[in-house]
């Protein structure tokens, strides 16, 4: 099952690298007492797969802010 949640997140993250540190990361930022470490990183893939790409967000970001300047 981890392994179809990482193929998930690794769509939206390329860098195996990069998405193993965030994931780690996330994992101790969101990791709460007495629960399963195993379950805090599923979790983590599931964020990660769930979210937008980075491209994505970026041009969001652009188009808002130049609607903004624009109004």
């Amino acid at each position: 099952m981890r392994a179809e949640l990482a193929s998930m997140a690794l769509a939206q993250i390329s860098n195996r690298y990069l998405l193993t540190q965030l994931i780690a990361k996330a994992t101790r930022k969101l990791h709460r007492p007495n629960t399963r470490v195993q379950d805090t990183m599923n979790d983590a893939f599931k964020r990660f797969a769930s979210s937008q790409p980075r491209a994505a967000r970026r041009a969001a970001e652009v188009a808002s802010s130049s609607e903004r300047r624009a109004a």
